[in-house]
């Protein structure tokens, strides 16, 4: 049984486990301490000195992140000396901060400007010089604004410890210190990955989501172009928390009424396309077992992680499924076979997709998968876009009926709809891979070994006599894990999927933005997660392959799965990513 140690926060009783901080203890007495660098298994430095509290028979404040609980502490956390202590704390960050508020794109989430209200800051108590600093535009996914950039180096842990990806750290000293690429790079001359985890976790606006806004207003207002819009499996279990709502809400029907009053002319669904992924990606891993083709087959429907292993590890580049993304096969099939289908003409055709993840918006500048010189994807809206956009037009979400997607490319089974969590596009593919393989159609297809937010998780699948190992995981530190028990021969796999952002596409870098004490205490992947299954259970046809539409599909279009025409439009090539 673990020791505990007992406390009082506030004249509050309060047990703890040996080791746990101040800030712990107060969280499970439901007492609120403000945090700005703080971020629960990310962050806990107590830089930024928001979270002082006073200790009994103790002179100086302590940071309670990082101060340990002990047996008879009594803390205080709200007297007038902390609250003061604070205010000073937070005027002196904005005594060095660029302080345009109402047209950040980060007003009214922005967590300094709602502690700077709370505590009564005066923005101007502390007049001086202002660092030196620069706004990064380079890349297709994020701005970097130093200018108001805080220092809390949440940004430099996201990208260091959770992701591994290491593009981000403390450039210069002192007064002109500034969290930036080496050297003083633009983010695209480096590795990023634009995964957006750096814009989950930064408090204020130094790092956001670059905006397809206003391109996507553009296009709905041209009476020439038309428009077709279809949102990720993981957006219907998202959106909902843009407008307040329980993490987790599945608001799939409000969605579908959201998008077709912006004015799309069309309103699909990615889940067909992750039914289509599938199609291709579990023919693909088939094929490579019966003819000894490349082993392990790792995924390649997350381009945060398709660019790792093309910057990192370029000799893994065989490894991956040739197979498009959702995104990519989605709109490469509106672009050929629904334009033709219903006469229309693709040049003519603006298609945008709503996604958890901000790496998307980089992946739709593949050249290669352009056809005819017309992009598959003609613009990306994340989660909070789209939260932004509907509030923008005066839509009001909570009171919406639902709606329907439309036919045929919005029809889903409950395999597509898993694509969302970690672990869903590995059960997705053993549905179809097991069937194929057997001959059959199985009713035992939950394969839970393979479910949960762990970080990796391994399974041994035996399908008609044959034991197939498998590994999911999640995190892109996780997957250099993963990648180097392969490259030892420490562990041999035949399938692997790799999801860039940590629980997958539920905690996508476009996903909603949650008061710190929310995302340091509640599990809200797992929550997401838990909707995600829910819908997939919910569903009349669970296998991808069963989908009737997917079926139609191919009889009228592609012929049968790994078809030449099938390669032509849903598969592509990776190749060696060049960065400075």
């Amino acid at each position: 049984m673990e020791k505990m140690i007992n406390l009082k926060i506030d004249g509050i009783q309060v047990s703890v486990p040996i080791g746990a901080t101040i800030l712990d203890a107060a969280n499970i007495a439901n007492v609120r301490i403000p945090t700005l660098c703080y971020l629960k298994k990310i962050n806990a430095i107590g830089a930024c000195r928001i979270c002082l509290v006073e200790v009994k028979n103790m002179r100086p404040l302590v940071a309670a992140c990082v101060y340990p609980a002990s047996e008879g502490m009594e803390v205080f956390t709200h007297t007038e000396r902390v609250n003061q202590a604070r205010k000073i704390n937070l005027e002196l960050i904005l005594s060095a901060h660029v302080k345009n508020c109402l047209s950040c794109a980060k007003s009214m989430t922005c967590e300094l400007q709602k502690l700077s209200l709370e505590y009564g800051c005066n923005e101007n108590h502390f007049k001086g010089a202002m660092p030196k600093r620069t706004v990064d535009n380079s890349s297709p996914c994020l701005i970097r604004d130093s200018q108001k950039c805080i220092l809390c180096k949440r940004c430099k842990a996201a990208c260091y410890e959770t992701q591994a990806v290491k593009v981000i750290a403390v450039n210069n000293r002192g007064f002109e210190s500034y969290l930036g690429c080496a050297y003083g790079a633009d983010i695209n001359d480096t590795a990023c990955v634009g995964c957006g985890q750096c814009t989950l976790v930064c408090p204020t606006g130094a790092l956001m989501v670059k905006s397809d806004i206003d391109r996507v207003l553009q296009a709905l207002s041209n009476p020439e172009l038309t428009t077709i819009v279809a949102p990720a499996p993981s957006v219907r279990v998202g959106i909902a928390e843009e407008f307040g709502e329980p993490v987790g809400t599945n608001a799939e029907g409000r969605l579908v009424t959201a998008l077709r009053m912006l004015g799309f002319n069309k309103v699909f669904d990615i889940d067909f396309a992750a039914d289509l992924t599938i199609m291709e990606e579990a023919n693909e891993l088939v094929e490579r077992i019966q003819n000894k083709g490349v082993l392990p087959m790792m995924t390649s429907c997350s381009p945060g992680w398709v660019h790792f292993l093309t910057a990192y590890h370029p000799d893994m580049i065989p490894h991956l499924s040739s197979a498009k993304s959702p995104q990519g096969m989605f709109g490469a099939t509106v672009k050929t076979y629904w334009c033709e289908k219903n006469k229309v003409d693709p040049a003519k055709t603006f298609v945008v997709t709503i996604m958890p993840c901000t790496a998307k918006k980089h992946e739709i500048l593949r050249k290669k998968d352009m056809h005819n010189h017309t992009p598959d994807i003609d613009a990306v809206l994340t989660v909070r876009e789209l939260g932004l956009l509907l509030k923008r037009q005066g839509i009001n979400f909570a009171k919406l009926t639902k709606g329907t997607f439309d036919d045929p490319l919005g029809e889903s089974t409950g395999a597509g709809v898993i694509f969302g969590v970690t672990g869903g596009v590995m059960e997705a593919a053993l549905r179809t891979a097991a069937d194929t393989l057997t001959g059959q159609s199985l009713t035992s297809i939950d394969y839970k070994k393979v479910r949960g937010t762990k970080g990796i998780k391994e399974a041994t699948v035996n399908i008609n006599g044959m034991k197939i190992n498998v590994c999911a995981a999640s995190g892109l530190a996780n997957a250099q894990k993963v990648l180097a028990d392969v490259k030892s021969g420490k562990k041999q796999y035949h399938f692997i999927e790799i999801m860039a952002c940590p629980g997958g596409c539920v905690n996508g870098g476009g996903m909603p933005i949650h008061d710190p004490n929310v995302v340091s205490f509640t599990e809200r992947a797992k929550l997401r997660a838990k909707s995600i299954y829910k819908e997939d259970e919910r569903k009349t046809i669970r296998k991808s392959h069963e989908n009737t539409q997917i079926i139609q599909l191919y009889k009228e279009y592609f012929g049968k799965p790994g078809s030449h025409k099938a390669h032509e439009v849903l598969h592509t090539t990776h190749d060696k990513r060049r960065f400075i």
